[in-house]
């Protein structure tokens, strides 16, 4: 027997000696020396231990070899479960999910991880119903959900309701709520949803908070819109010997955005000076954002160009923060800055650009844009496809702004109100009205800028009936309080109709102070329709509110005129040249190739104007010869 014992304990010998030189190619990442390893245990056949195979199979697995991986996994003679989840492990990794579940559902006995490795990876391609029902296979088979399981249903939650059934869920199981990483994973998802006092609620069942809680509940605080809550929540931290992280002063940062509190936000940013993390990319970006929204560019550009080096989060604040302040143009070369240093755009970076684009440059421009979205990868991406139909649409190319919105395949609100405000906004009235009716059968709240598309829409259509329907419907079918750009559309739809008392009875019971642009819509209607009364009170009421402007002058001085009140008219032309109201001054730009040209009513600003009506007097000259004029 000796001989027999001596032999086994060369063979254990020789098999933790490969074992601990495999640990090290795998904390060392080193493919040449584990590929080498490899090699060796095929010479001596020890590649179809199971032992040795499952080190060979982690390291090819966890750096995404998955031909290896394949190989070693079809070498193993005993595979257990360890092999099995390893290989699903390799191939989610590496984006083969068919060949992942066909191997998962050919696998002889599944344990938690094998469930939690296939429902994670549905989940990491965005296939959210498919992990959902695959928890609840699980739960038929019997097997008992971990708390990692929790964790990852709850990084896909489509709602309130459904995050509080697996929170429900996770207590009738039995798991422990005190435990910091799933009270942290219940704190993140309630914050996604807004509920502050269902993450309060579990913030009071933990034993004790680290870090991620507090920077957790800071967070959904800050995302429900409760901003001085946030901060208080900052002072309890402070209260504890945690220190804040660079995620805690970032949100802080972005708290006192919102708030326009440019003291506090210093305050913050000087801590970040204090504790080593200012020119952290996230801390600098939040702060770059903190002095655009208080109008301190300047601070903001410096700040940019002291960073030591860039990354795209900093470059998304700078981008943002011109466009915000309308330097588009600067806007634009940052980004073509960003793309030369290999900086890769996210979605969000694509959508500013977008909007600039389709504000100050040509449609060329945008469709330069546009050719990097399917490179970029954001085909599919809600965000670009809304502002690449918002771009079109405004440039008037309504039919490629349908086509992008009809390739969407999860619609959001935001995907509806672009489309509708673009088609209002190119006189596509019943095109408009048709996507509202959609829109509430498929049982989506509208809101109050779905209401602004819908009744823009009736006003370029001159729909009365409908319109006024569907301003009375907003706030009794629908819970949505009508504002003052409603009331402005609604004014603007009668009183063109001429139906002036009726408008200024909807003006009477506003619950607004009324704005100069309502009066105006009633004043430019009393100019065709209004009794001379009506006109003067209407009149009046704009001369108190807008008193530069010529309107309310112009329009009187047409009535007395119509109506022979010469001595009215003497005193309204007085006022007038006293007043000095200017004349308003009709501008439009046009783009044409890389220029945008600028034309106002009363001259031309750009150069070689005179070639421009050259060209224009000899297009009218062939126009009349043809006929056409």
């Amino acid at each position: 027997m000796y001989p027999f014992l001596k032999q086994r304990q060369v063979l254990h010998s020789t098999l933790s000696y490969y074992s601990i030189v495999l640990d090290y190619c795998l904390s060392a990442k080193s493919l040449e020396l584990t590929k080498t390893v490899h090699a060796q245990l095929i010479k001596l056949g020890f590649n179809t231990y199971t032992y040795l195979g499952n080190r060979c199979l982690n390291f090819y697995s966890e750096f995404g070899f998955v031909g290896d991986a394949l190989k070693v996994f079809d070498d193993i003679s005993l595979k257990n479960s360890t092999s099995c989840n390893l290989c699903l492990k390799g191939l989610l990794k590496s984006g083969h999910l068919e060949n992942a579940r066909h191997l998962f559902d050919g696998m002889p006995a599944r344990d938690v991880v094998s469930w939690n490795s296939m429902i994670s990876g549905y989940a990491s391609y965005g296939l959210a119903d498919h992990a959902l029902g695959l928890f609840l296979e699980m739960q038929n088979a019997g097997v008992r959900p971990s708390g990692f399981t929790f964790s990852i249903l709850m990084s896909f939650v489509s709602s309130p309701s459904h995050g509080k059934q697996i929170h429900g869920r996770m207590i009738r199981s039995g798991m422990d709520l005190s435990n910091v990483v799933l009270g942290n994973s219940l704190i993140n998802m309630y914050g996604k949803f807004g509920l502050v006092d269902c993450a309060f609620g579990v913030i009071l069942t933990m034993k004790e908070l680290d870090i991620i809680s507090w920077n957790s509940l800071i967070w959904a605080c800050h995302r429900a819109g409760q901003q001085e809550l946030a901060l208080e929540q900052f002072y309890h931290m402070r209260a504890t010997e945690l220190l804040p992280d660079q995620f805690t002063c970032s949100t802080l940062i972005s708290v006192c955005s919102n708030l326009q509190d440019l003291e506090k936000g210093k305050e913050i940013f000087a801590f970040c000076f204090k504790v080593g993390i200012v020119y952290n990319s996230i801390v600098s970006s939040a702060a770059i954002d903190l002095f655009a929204k208080c109008n301190r560019l300047e601070d903001s550009v410096q700040l940019f160009r002291e960073q030591y080096q860039w990354d795209l989060t900093l470059c998304n604040s700078m981008i943002s923060s011109y466009a915000r302040h309308g330097l588009l143009e600067d806007a634009l070369q940052l980004f073509i800055l960003t793309m030369r240093k290999n900086l890769r755009p996210t979605e969000y970076t694509v959508s500013c650009i977008l909007s600039c684009v389709s504000i100050l440059f040509s449609v060329e421009m945008g469709t330069q844009v546009h050719s990097l979205v399917p490179k970029l990868g954001f085909e599919s991406d809600a965000i670009v496809a809304n502002s690449l139909v918002e771009m079109y649409a405004k440039f008037g190319f309504i039919g490629d702004a349908l086509n992008i919105y009809n390739e969407i395949k999860s619609r959001d609100l935001i995907s509806w109100n672009t489309i509708m405000m673009g088609l209002a906004h190119n006189g596509r009235v019943f095109m408009t009205l048709d996507l509202f009716k959609e829109l509430i059968r498929e049982g989506t709240t509208p809101d109050r800028i779905t209401f602004s598309a819908v009744l823009l829409a009736c006003n370029h259509g001159s729909l009365i009936d409908e319109g006024t329907e569907i301003f009375s419907s907003m706030e009794k079918e629908f819970g949505v309080k009508p504002e003052e750009e409603h009331y402005a559309f609604i004014v603007e739809l009668l009183s063109r109709a001429g139906m002036i008392k009726e408008a200024i009875d909807i003006v009477e019971t506003m619950p607004y102070k009324t704005s100069a642009v309502i009066w105006r819509s009633i004043l430019s209607a009393c100019a065709i329709h209004g009794e001379l009364g009506v006109t003067e009170r209407v009149a009046k009421e704009m001369m108190e509110i807008e008193p530069q402007s010529p309107l309310p002058y112009l329009v009187l001085f047409r009535a007395y005129q119509m109506r022979g009140r010469w001595e009215s008219m003497v005193r309204v032309r007085k006022v007038i040249g006293h007043k000095g109201a200017k004349q308003i001054i009709g501008c439009s730009w046009i783009g044409i190739k890389n220029f945008v040209y600028a034309f106002k009513s009363d001259q031309l600003h750009h150069h070689g104007g005179k070639d421009v009506y050259q060209v224009l007097k000899l297009l009218i000259w062939e126009m009349e010869t043809e006929g056409y004029l």
